[in-house]
């Protein structure tokens, strides 16, 4: 009975998925609505809601967000300057010191 089998290959399972629509901003606007209540009661939960939103924001807040966001500028403005000091090092030692080798290439 085995032998039938060898022709007959088992099909893939289905997956009938249909995706629900998701809207971001509304849920974002749900929380901080919900964030702004737990505030106004104040209370126990008032202040475990501050916290936990201070911990999500960051230690400095907007402000450190733009202070990262100029770091990683000037990091980028000197990794671009040195790329450019590399290859012209490169072009000058390449034009001084092997003059024989561009003539073997060429």
């Amino acid at each position: 009975m085995a032998f039938l089998r060898l022709f007959k290959t088992p099909k893939n399972q289905q997956f009938a998925y249909k995706p629900r629509y998701w809207d971001p901003k509304k849920e974002e606007a749900e929380e901080r609505r919900l964030r702004v209540e737990a505030l106004q009661n104040g209370g126990v939960d008032g202040i475990k809601e501050r916290l936990r939103g201070g911990f999500r924001r960051g230690a400095g807040g907007e402000a450190a967000g733009r202070y990262r966001s100029q770091r990683v500028k000037k990091s980028n403005y000197s990794l671009i300057i040195i790329l450019i000091t590399l290859i012209v090092v490169c072009y000058v030692a390449y034009k001084l010191y092997f003059p024989d080798f561009e003539q073997l290439l060429g």
